[in-house]
Order: C-alpha cells, then sequence, then structure tokens
C-alpha cells in the first residue's frame, strides 16, 4: 500500500503542488519589486511567505520524480537538503501568517499606522528573526538526518517521521509540533477573535469604518482554518507514527496508521498553493497595479507584432 501511495499519489500530488505553487508565487516574488513603490509592514511579511513558498514547492519536483520510478535517494547530501528546505519553508509560512494576521490586528487599532510595529523597517527585522528561529528549530531535524543517512550507509533517505526511533526524536517533534504550528495558529485565531470583537464594538459606532475591514478579518479567518484544516491532520499522524514505531509492535493498525500519514503529507505543502490567494485580496493596490502592467505588456506586445 506504501509504495501505491507513493508512486500514485504522492508522484502526481506533488507535481501539481510545485506546477500551481510555483507559478502563483513567483507572480508575487517577481510583481511585488516592479509594481510596489511603497512597501508596508504587510506587503513585507506575504512577500517573505511568498519567498518561503516558492522555495518550499521547489523541492517537490526531486521527491515526485522518484516516487514516480519507485527509486531511492541515493545522495546524503540532497536527502538532508530536501527534509531541510521542506520543513523550515513549512512552519516559516504560518509563522509569517500569524505576522500577517497581527499587523491586521494592529492596524484596525491604528488606522493611522502611528504603531511602531506597523513600520516597514519593523517588519523586515521581524521577518529576519523569524528566518533565524525557524532555521534553529530545524537544527535537530538535520542531525537527526545527517544520523539516520550514516545508519543507512545513504542507500535509503526516509521522511520526517522515520528519521529516528527513539524517544528523544518523539519529544523533539512534539515540541517542534508545540512551538512552530501551534503556538502560531494560537496566534492566528487570537487575533481574528480580537479583531470580530473591536469590529462589533465600532460598528455601533463607526457604520463605515467597521464595514472596511470586514473583508481582512474574513481573509484572516480563512488562513487560520486553512492551516488547521492543512496541518493538524499530519501533526498529529506524524507523531503518532513515531510513536508506533518506539512500540515496536507491527500490526495491521500500524501499517493503516502509515499509509494514512502518507495521505496527510501532500495537505501540508498545500497552502503554499492557497497562498499566493491571499497576496491578492489582501492588497487591492498590488492587483490593480499588476493588472495595469499586465495590460501594457500586452499592448507593447500587440504593437510589436503590429509592425512586423
Amino acid at each position: 500500500m506504501d509504495k501505491v501511495l507513493m508512486k500514485y499519489y504522492l508522484c502526481p500530488a506533488y507535481a501539481l503542488e510545485f506546477t500551481l505553487g510555483f507559478l502563483g508565487n513567483l507572480v508575487v516574488v517577481l510583481g511585488y519589486p516592479l509594481c510596489l513603490k511603497e512597501w508596508r509592514s504587510t506587503n513585507v511579511y506575504l512577500y517573505n511567505l511568498a519567498v518561503s513558498d516558492i522555495i518550499c514547492v521547489s523541492a517537490l519536483p526531486r521527491l515526485s520524480y522518484l516516487y514516480a520510478n519507485s527509486m531511492e535517494e541515493t545522495s546524503p547530501v540532497n536527502c538532508v537538503l530536501n527534509r531541510y528546505i521542506l520543513f523550515v519553508n513549512m512552519y516559516s509560512s504560518v509563522l509569517f501568517m500569524a505576522l500577517v494576521s497581527l499587523d491586521r490586528y494592529l492596524l484596525l487599532c491604528h488606522p493611522s499606522r502611528n504603531h511602531v510595529f506597523l513600520t516597514p523597517r519593523v517588519a523586515v527585522l521581524a521577518s529576519i528573526l523569524t528566518w533565524v528561529f525557524v532555521n534553529i528549530e530545524m537544527t535537530p531535524l538535520i542531525y537527526y538526518a545527517i544520523k539516520d543517512n550514516a545508519r543507512t550507509n545513504g542507500t535509503k533517505c526516509h521522511d520526517f517521521a522515520s528519521l529516528s526511533q527513539t524517544w528523544g526524536f518523539l519529544g523533539y517533534s512534539l515540541g517542534l509540533t508545540l512551538v512552530g504550528y501551534i503556538l502560531p495558529l494560537v496566534v492566528l485565531f487570537w487575533c481574528t477573535h480580537k479583531m470580530a470583537l473591536l469590529l462589533q464594538t465600532q460598528g455601533e459606532i463607526f457604520k463605515h469604518r467597521a464595514m472596511s475591514f470586514k473583508r481582512p478579518l474574513r481573509i484572516v479567518q480563512a488562513a487560520a482554518y486553512m492551516f488547521l484544516l492543512l496541518f493538524l491532520p499530519y501533526h498529529i499522524l506524524r507523531n503518532i507514527r513515531i510513536l508506533t514505531q518506539l512500540l515496536e509492535n507491527k500490526t495491521c493498525a500500524t501499517d493503516q496508521i502509515e499509509a494514512v500519514y502518507i495521505v496527510t503529507r501532500p495537505m501540508a505543502y498545500a497552502h503554499s498553493v492557497i497562498n499566493p490567494v491571499f497576496y491578492f485580496m489582501m492588497t487591492d493596490c498590488f492587483r490593480e497595479l499588476l493588472l495595469a502592467r499586465f495590460h501594457q505588456l500586452r499592448s507593447r506586445v500587440t504593437g510589436i507584432c503590429t509592425k512586423i
């Protein structure tokens, strides 16, 4: 069952996520510097989110190729690097979205942007600290991946849940789940709750001002539920999978757990495909400027073809 899922499920799923995620995030990575003359704190966070997502999906074609041909990754460097890229950018994505939600909440409280955390300079600093923090989180993962490669003499490249069968590794996985996923998710939901309360209060006094923030609230809420639905099954099954290997009790249920765990893996990377939608919904200015650039480019191409 595992081999069937890897070849006929993981392979096409990763290929599709790479195609859609790479194109969508590439538009943002190239479009922001070309279209936005004035960057705000939200733009800084969303740009880092797009960079994180495009790096994440760039690691998927290699996995898709290996699964399609039923091959093992025999290069220790590629094995460790691939795992590092996937998980650094998985956890940086949820952190940057948490920063976006916090930014929206502060903007609701300070619409004139007079709060220090709403300045682009602080946003850049927060982004740098986020990247540093996530890389520190991944340091044990690199250690376990290198150790696993040495144990198998570079003939096997295991997924996260199979890197080590020790209680310490289970503790690391649980800690990463708590710090890297649950806490940022709590921030996301806390911000949406606070925004909803503020809008409810202000709606009774300043109707037009409250209406202008309803769409950002819905977008942040959608992001929170997206990370809840896509990340939660993966993290639950990953930790259960590690635990079943520690118990060393091979049963039919163990195989079923591993199969369901495989199913949740592409779900965890699907956020890279969905995130570009938030870039266009949160920044009307960028969407309008991007469409204007596209029309200008099309007019130039049409003019050149007419002359030819």
